[in-house]
């Protein structure tokens, strides 16, 4: 709550009461006989235009001292005044309550509002002079994933994107391979990065303080006016943590809202269990409205790879072709034909891979329909 103006500041009325105790105490010194001797004196000084009570305190310069305190504290500085709303994060039914939010990050509307700004605008001109950011590829229609045509060959980079969304609950590292540790520091390796942004935080700061309506947003989300990389970085992470998604077909069948269908619901059922398509493990279930553990397994993608990959989560799946670390697959119907029918063995395979030793989890055609039919269902069009 904001404090009302009129009310003293603790430390001012200490400050106040000492002053007004030595004053008395200098005042009780003088003779009252000298006082009255001195009265045609301070008339004279009066005439002559003096500060009677001004030239008094040159006397006693302890009081003088302490009253340049009082008054130097009349004047709250910006750090006293930086009061930014809380963000009221959401907490959707069946998701973790453990989030990965900073204690020297908390959430605010400020910092969330600044953040959305800095993903949408740019943070820095790309050779044409275009703004380019976030957005330039994390697009929101495709779960902030970069679409259909993000592949390998199209981005230049190691890896496919994962989805930006529910990631305030990931507590395990962010990234296919979990190196990422926070949202700030994949900030900072983005736009580091020589596959993505590719460019210096020097430059960033440059770059943004062109615009003169970043300093009074930087001022309401983080109380200066400076423009800092670390702001940069503390405030699209803020705001990254914002997407939660959580209003699909699903997680209202899950409040009681609405129905699946019954080919819906048979999907569902093949999902969390080992004799059906086998996915919980991985992916979570209905306990865990995540639908990720957000951990690396080895999915026997190739008997040669000896590494593991993140799960991801398969919120909005349907929007997020290309499929697996490296875009090999384009369609759903391709993914579950991978588990169906072509799991390949190594010594590093996961133990969660339950059926590998016959190939898969051998879906049926039907049933094949009918978990794809549940998938459907996770996806949200609508931004939070």
């Amino acid at each position: 709550m904001r404090t009302n103006s009129t009310t003293m500041h603790p430390q001012r009325t200490i400050l106040l009461l000492t002053c007004l105790a030595l004053f008395s105490a200098c005042r009780q010194k003088n003779d009252t006989g000298a006082i009255m001797q001195n009265q045609t004196a301070q008339q004279t000084l009066k005439k002559n235009g003096h500060d009677v009570f001004s030239l008094s305190l040159m006397r006693f310069p302890a009081l003088l001292l302490l009253l340049s305190m009082l008054f130097s504290s009349c004047h709250p500085s910006q750090e006293e005044t930086h009061k930014p709303t809380p963000y009221n994060l959401p907490q959707p039914v069946f998701f973790p309550t453990a989030n990965n939010i900073p204690a020297d990050n908390p959430m605010t509307e400020e910092g969330v509002a600044l953040g959305e700004k800095l993903f949408f605008n740019g943070v820095t001109p790309n050779r044409h002079g275009i703004p380019t950011g976030c957005a330039s590829c994390h697009h929101p229609e495709y779960s902030f994933e970069g679409g259909p045509e993000a592949t390998l060959e199209h981005l230049g980079t190691e890896h496919t994107m994962l989805p930006l969304i529910n990631l305030v609950w990931n507590t395990s590292g962010l990234g296919w391979k979990g190196e990422v540790e926070t949202l700030e520091d994949m900030v900072y390796a983005a736009v580091t990065s020589p596959v993505e942004i590719n460019t210096d935080t020097s430059e960033v700061v440059r770059y943004l303080q062109q615009d003169e309506a970043y300093p009074e947003l930087f001022l309401k989300a983080f109380g200066s006016s400076e423009i800092t990389f670390v702001g940069v970085e503390k405030a699209i992470a803020q705001y990254v943590r914002s997407l939660v998604f959580a209003n699909s077909k699903f997680d209202r069948y899950l409040r009681g809202e609405e129905q699946l269908s019954q080919d819906e619901l048979n999907g569902y059922m093949l999902f969390i269990t080992e004799e059906g398509a086998d996915c919980f493990h991985c992916h979570g279930g209905g306990s865990n409205a995540l639908f990720t553990t957000n951990l690396l397994y080895n999915n026997g993608l190739d008997a040669e790879y000896h590494g593991d990959f993140k799960a991801p989560t398969l919120r909005n799946v349907a929007l997020t072709a290309p499929y697996m670390h490296d875009g090999r697959f384009h369609s759903l119907d391709e993914v579950i034909d991978f588990y169906s029918d072509s799991v390949q063995y190594s010594e590093f395979i996961s133990p969660l891979m339950h059926h590998v030793m016959q190939g898969g989890i051998r879906l049926t055609p039907q049933e094949k329909q009918q978990l794809k039919a549940f998938l459907n269902t996770l996806t949200e069009n609508e931004l939070p």
